[in-house]
């Protein structure tokens, strides 16, 4: 016997995921590393009492995932 709705939504559900990615172009706001002292873009406009990390060190920050 075979299910027809859920092959069908899954789908959906993929591509719909797919479309989502590259649309448009997203804001990139200039900030300098807490760390390293680097200048780099974040995806988020900083806020003056968080640090920002550039991507080097936010890699070493963040924990390793098993």
């Amino acid at each position: 016997m075979e299910r027809k709705g859920s092959q069908g939504q899954g789908k959906d559900r993929d591509s719909s995921r797919e479309r989502s990615y590259g649309k448009g172009s997203q804001t990139m706001y200039k900030a300098k590393c807490s760390n390293c002292g680097e200048e780099t873009e974040v995806p988020f406009k900083p806020d003056p009492d968080r640090p920002v990390y550039c991507r080097e060190c936010y890699a070493k920050r963040k924990p390793k995932r098993y």
